[in-house]
């Protein structure tokens, strides 16, 4: 959009990722046509719908993917732009597979290639994203602290056999497990102290995690960075926790881990991430719905 020849606003789709519930999951306003758009226009609009994060989508890199199927993609914020969303990621696939039919897709992003496959499941839509490769990487113990101390949580309530680390599958998160679903469900944190701690270390969410069994967990994400108490799903993190509970050797090389997201907030999500033998990069999945 420019002030010498404006464009028609784009239409803006409202979608939930990781329930088939428009009450539930994560809510993402989705611009499958956002040619027209500066990144300033892509700012106010996301600005304007309020959700933890937006999507827009515009022509592909010369030479990626088949045609009609491949994307440049950019997230959103109310605040900022964010280099990779996975919620929001699943929530224009199924906008997609809804248009264009089930099938492959490949979304080039800032953080970058990302593959995504939609299928149809007992008549609802549901997306896979392939992550980038991810990384894991030690969280210095004066990070940990002041992070601990932002949210109010003694140290002593953290689980042992899940050490605090920085994990990566697209953008940075910390990952500090509870030890009980109680101190997970007990979520009441000083904004702009942990914010500040987030963007001097370039992280988009903190991951809280609580394990439930060898292959379920619960999870929540503070997201003040992003001008947003806590994301009710979050991909990005998922993927990031695959690849964090894969290089503690947590779970087999080979696994099939479900995150229960949202309970809290009133609005469940379930994300599944597949590890693959060989393969570094992690998959997520979910169902999608559109809202309105």
């Amino acid at each position: 959009m420019t002030n010498d020849a404006p464009e028609a606003t784009p239409e803006i789709l409202h979608y939930t990722a990781f329930s088939a519930d428009p009450g539930g999951g994560n809510p993402a306003g989705v611009v499958l046509d956002a040619s027209g758009l500066e990144p300033a226009d892509m700012l106010a609009i996301a600005a304007e719908v309020g959700y933890s994060e937006s999507v827009f989508l515009t022509a592909p890199p010369e030479g990626l993917g088949e045609a009609g199927r491949a994307y440049t993609v950019r997230y959103f914020s109310p605040l900022a732009e964010v280099p990779f969303c996975g919620h929001a990621t699943i929530a224009a696939a199924v906008a997609l597979g809804e248009r264009i039919g089930p099938g492959d897709l490949v979304f080039a992003t800032r953080a970058g290639e990302v593959p995504v496959s939609v299928t149809v499941r007992d008549g609802a839509p549901r997306a896979t994203l392939t992550s980038v490769e991810p990384y894991v990487a030690e969280a210095a113990g004066e990070d940990v602290a002041e992070a601990l101390e932002a949210l109010d949580w003694p140290a002593e309530d953290l689980d042992p056999a899940l050490p605090p680390r920085i994990a990566f599958a697209g953008a940075r998160h910390l990952v500090l497990a509870a030890g009980s679903r109680e101190r997970l469900a007990d979520l009441s944190y000083d904004f702009e102290r942990l914010k500040a701690l987030m963007l001097r270390l370039d992280l988009t969410t903190v991951q809280l995690v609580w394990r439930a069994s060898d292959t379920v967990f619960h999870v929540r994400d503070p997201f003040p960075v992003g001008g947003v108490v806590e994301d009710p799903a979050t991909g990005a993190a998922a993927a990031a926790f695959g690849a964090y509970a894969r290089a503690l050797r947590l779970v087999p090389e080979a696994s099939v881990l479900t995150l229960h997201q949202g309970e809290d907030l009133g609005r469940p999500a379930e994300l599944t991430i597949e590890l693959r033998t060989g393969d570094p990069r992690v998959r997520v999945s979910g169902t999608g719905a559109r809202m309105r």
